[in-house]
């Protein structure tokens, strides 16, 4: 039996190795980043079967004098799941292969999530994390605006090129939608008009206009960001400002939109969608796709994943809620109903109606 001593010093010995975790977090998330940068997954995945260190090597064009780097990196990824190492025993080779997660990093896959850890580790998004102290102490709303002097929404406005990442992150992440689209497919039934608010380069809208050809569909963003896109037989993109109006429909869908506002402004753009499906009966509905915090059933890192979504979005004014908060927002906006769908991953959907 341990004494009290040796209980003590094991406690804290466990303490500092939380902390020491803590503090090196930040390598996960470049060391991923390294891995997009140097193609890795596409390079797995075109090898078509898993892949030996100096294949690695010699595909990427380093030095071999670099090969034990490359592997202590592959080593540190997999074990944070991005890739699988697997050993043989009688070749005494490594081999290393594409999970889950680094298969999500595959190019022209279709589900290609490589913008958004292009985008959330750009510089600009990082540096700005320095300042949380003095920003929590000072009296500017957003951590962009301590940073930078301006808010994040007009930071990219001014950098064409932090648009344009922008912009790829979120029709990446789009693409995840048809993955959902059969688990909640009745949601879009008997629906002959839908707007997609701040939609984007519209690629949430062109799938559901593929899984659901017969319904119209309209995307609203800003005009810079509409600005000469091409529209189809039933999907139709308009400039302006959500926030000021939005086009008559049977539905409204946003997407990842209202977790980048606080609740006033919610509730502001809720009654605006409110408004704009008021005429058409029972029939209208709000339809939101986003993230619903529950810390006591979601697992681990389904629920850091939310979690962590939330201080980025606390950096911008924005909040990831739980369902009691969403439903705080819909009474105030004057809805008296609402469903949840839960679909694959940190999204839900939640069907709003009058």
């Amino acid at each position: 039996m341990a004494s009290m001593d040796s209980q003590k010093a094991i406690e804290l010995f466990e303490g500092q190795t939380l902390l020491y975790v803590q503090i090196f977090g930040y390598l996960r998330t470049m060391c991923l980043k390294w891995a997009v940068q140097l193609g890795i997954p596409d390079i797995i995945h075109n090898h078509g079967k898993p892949i030996t260190l100096p294949q690695l090597v010699s595909t990427l064009q380093i030095s071999p004098t670099k090969a034990s780097f490359v592997h202590r990196f592959m080593r540190f990824l997999a074990h944070n799941g991005i890739f699988d190492i697997h050993e043989s025993l009688e070749e005494h080779e490594i081999t290393y292969s594409l999970t889950a997660a680094s298969k999500l990093l595959v190019k022209n896959s279709g589900h290609c999530l490589t913008p958004v850890v292009l985008a959330f580790t750009e510089q600009f998004m990082m540096d700005n994390l320095h300042l949380l102290g003095e920003w929590t102490r000072g009296e500017d709303p957003t951590i962009f605006e301590t940073a930078f002097g301006t808010s994040f929404w007009k930071l990219l406005e001014k950098n064409p090129a932090y648009i344009s990442l922008y912009n790829d992150a979120m029709a990446s992440d789009s693409q995840m939608v048809s993955l959902a689209l059969k688990n909640c497919s009745s949601v879009f039934e008997g629906l002959d008009s839908i707007v997609d608010v701040a939609g984007g380069t519209g690629t949430t809208a062109r799938i559901i206009c593929e899984a659901f050809p017969k319904l119209k569909c309209v995307v609203i963003d800003l005009p810079h960001v509409v600005a000469n896109l091409t529209g189809s037989k039933n999907l139709s993109f308009v400039g302006g400002d959500m926030f000021e109006s939005i086009p008559e429909a049977d539905a409204i869908l946003m997407k990842l939109i209202l977790h980048d506002w606080d609740d006033e402004k919610c509730i502001k753009l809720l009654e605006k969608c409110k408004d704009s499906i008021s005429s058409k009966g029972k029939r209208g509905k709000v339809i939101i796709i986003d993230t619903i915090i529950n810390e006591k059933l979601d697992e681990q890192n389904l629920s850091q994943t939310k979690l962590s979504m939330d201080i980025m979005m606390l950096t911008i004014n924005g909040k990831e809620r739980t369902e009691k908060e969403w439903k705080q927002l819909f009474i105030q906006a004057g809805f008296t109903q609402y469903r949840v769908f839960p679909i694959f991953g940190y999204k839900s959907l939640i069907e709003v109606s009058p």
